[in-house]
């Protein structure tokens, strides 16, 4: 009735239909749910990952990658019920676990819909897909109910957070959360799974290279070593696709507008800057990360945002 779930804290009543930052009132808002082959090895595995995409988000990237859906244009409401078989439907068809994505503002209903599977007897391991935004007292709440963290880390710079998320605050508001995360489901834990290696409790952590900002990205990479070392497993991007120019091209005026002040959103990240940062990355001495082959921009790794599942 106060919604404070985020770290914007709007304080919107969700439950008279109030909507908040994030677009979502108080029904659970779903855009897909079906196997994901995208992610990272331990976590899609050669069978997929079971993926629920939830509409809306409270962070509201300019240059986004699932901008349709985190902006609510595709978006169904279901009830916790449906989300809970959802998670058993996934289950039976060969996922390697249940991967909420950008959950955030569905938080209590997620939790909800996870113990109603598990009693249904779904026992894959869940994980949390986050933008990092997140407070230390909704990470805790989600003891006993998340596994593992896939959560991004965005920006050590505040003042390209502030302008490309309106979150000046993004920086060590993630920051104090990731620490959480790492304490309540610990170092990243793996198990064999019908074969396959499968992440089934720990933090891997995103960070994805935006365009003109390899500073911002090794400040990033720095920051995360030599705060948490090997209790986090880092996985290093350079699959930023310039959907912002896409859509001012097609007359998206939001768009046009945030490309106009941020013109290097237009361009993709050089493969040399890229090289850059994994060779920061080895001299600082990280070891066992995640990182993608050249072109990986090229490759479409967003899906239909068609219901499906769902």
């Amino acid at each position: 009735m106060s919604c404070e779930l985020c770290p914007r804290r709007c304080g919107v009543d969700r439950a008279a239909g109030e909507r908040g930052v994030c677009g979502a009132a108080g029904e659970v808002l779903v855009a897909r749910a079906a196997l994901h082959f995208w992610e990272e090895p331990p976590i899609s595995g050669e069978d997929g990952s079971g993926t629920i995409f939830f509409s809306g988000c409270p962070l509201r990237c300019v240059y986004c990658q699932n901008a349709s859906i985190a902006l609510g244009e595709h978006a169904r409401a279901i009830s916790v019920e449906r989300l809970a078989a959802i998670m058993g439907e996934l289950e039976d068809a060969g996922a390697l676990n249940i991967n909420c994505v950008t959950p955030t503002h569905f938080a209590p209903q997620i939790r909800e819909a996870v113990a109603l599977a598990r009693e249904q007897g779904m026992a894959l391991p869940v994980l949390w897909n986050t933008g990092g935004y997140e407070t230390v007292e909704a990470v805790r709440g989600n003891g006993g109910f998340v596994d593992a963290y896939l959560t991004d880390f965005k920006y050590a710079d505040a003042a390209l957070a502030a302008r490309y998320s309106h979150a000046a605050d993004y920086p060590e508001v993630a920051l104090a959360a990731l620490q959480t995360m790492v304490e309540v489901v610990g170092a990243p834990c793996y198990d064999e799974f019908r074969g396959q290696e499968r992440l089934v409790s720990g933090v891997v952590v995103r960070h994805l290279m935006l365009p003109g900002a390899l500073d911002n990205s090794k400040a990033v990479v720095r920051l995360l070593h030599e705060r948490f070392g090997s209790d986090v497993r880092l996985s290093l991007m350079n699959q930023y696709t310039p959907v912002i120019a896409q859509a001012a091209a097609a007359g998206d005026r939001r768009a046009a507008a945030a490309l106009a002040a941020s013109p290097e959103l237009a361009t993709t990240v050089p493969d040399s800057e890229y090289e850059q940062l994994l060779d920061f990355a080895d001299a600082l001495g990280v070891e066992d990360y995640f990182w993608q082959e050249g072109g990986a921009a090229e490759e479409s790794f967003i899906p239909a945002f068609d219901f499906t599942g769902v």
